[in-house]
């Protein structure tokens, strides 16, 4: 093992997806309680596309390069790990690389039937939808979830991850061929928000207890429309538009509520209390054959700036990786 490896750094700090290059930086160091891994596939998410334009960085004491979740193999361990243990983990930083450092208690098994490049496609998503729609959004068995870009990586895990709770799903996406595949996914009902009018869709369909939304702008309107009684909307991006209005007497009449979180500023004890939490729920139900990770493309690490092109076009359905080696 070297005291280098490869890495993907942004030329110049940031830019457009043609400023990720390939260098070759220090191999990181685990500290007391952190474990050493061989990557060996890292998922891409669009937090990762905001830290590449300079709009997200990276918390104190994470890797300045880019990364929130890799598949590979333990080369040092702690905690509950040994070397040659094949885990996949959430990480603040770091995963477009050869080897990453994470907190032991942020690393899962890699779930049974899988390999690692579906691995690497789960923590982020997972972790997230865990937390929003499980936690904030208090989704139960029997109620109605309505997701918003259901073909993305969140919205088709979303979309698994609640009809394996014994929930409803609504689900829209840009596009007929997208809103079938949400179908196909599980979706009680697929929609294209091109052409249809979500919340009058819904509405009809009984409304919603609980929104995931990640588009925010002039969807908000809507989502608090098709809301029923004391239901739950819960943001997580607002990739069309951060500012909204919000109507405080429909609000109140609804008794709704309206919420939202990022994951990756968690300290370290709450992130690794939701791995515990999504180890106990989630993993069983991916080992089951329930949720399955929806991988669109790979690309070799060294191909990153296409990987991110691929993600800022638009049309994927489920997760981009890159592969670091042997996958």
């Amino acid at each position: 093992m070297t005291e280098t490896m490869t890495a993907i750094a942004i030329e110049g700090g940031k830019g457009p997806a043609e400023a990720l290059k390939a260098v070759q930086i220090a191999r990181p160091e685990p500290k007391d309680g952190q474990i050493l891994i061989k990557v060996r596939a890292a998922g891409i998410n669009r937090p990762d596309i905001l830290q590449r334009w300079g709009l997200y960085p990276p918390p104190p004491g994470s890797p300045e390069t880019l990364g929130l979740e890799v598949a590979g193999e333990v080369v040092t361990g702690a905690g509950r790990w040994k070397t040659g243990d094949r885990v996949c983990a959430l990480l603040g930083g770091g995963g477009y690389a050869e080897y990453a450092v994470c907190d032991s208690r942020h690393a899962l098994p890699i779930p049974k039937g899988l390999d690692f490049v579906q691995a690497a496609a789960l923590p982020e998503t997972v972790f997230t939808v865990f937390a929003n729609v499980f936690e904030h959004g208090r989704l139960q068995p029997g109620e109605t979830l309505l997701v918003h870009g259901a073909t993305s990586g969140i919205g088709t895990t979303a979309i698994q991850m609640a009809k394996a709770h014994g929930a409803r799903v609504i689900a829209t996406a840009r596009g007929a061929d997208k809103a079938r595949t949400a179908r196909g996914l599980g979706a009680d009902v697929a929609i294209d928000a091109k052409s249809e009018d979500f919340a009058e869709i819904a509405k009809r369909e009984g409304g919603c207890d609980v929104v995931l939304d990640m588009v925010g702008g002039d969807y908000f309107a809507k989502d608090l429309d098709a809301l029923k009684m004391d239901g739950r909307i819960v943001f997580i991006a607002s990739l069309g538009g951060g500012d909204v209005t919000l109507p405080i007497g429909r609000l109140m009449q609804k008794r709704g509520v309206v919420t939202g979180s990022t994951l990756r500023p968690r300290n370290p004890d709450e992130k690794a209390r939701l791995a515990a939490a999504v180890e106990a729920l989630a993993w069983p139900w991916i080992e089951a054959g329930k949720v399955r990770p929806q991988v669109d493309a790979t690309f070799p690490l060294a191909e990153a700036a296409k990987a991110h092109a691929h993600l800022e076009a638009g049309a994927h359905v489920g997760k981009i990786v890159l592969v670091v080696g042997k996958s």
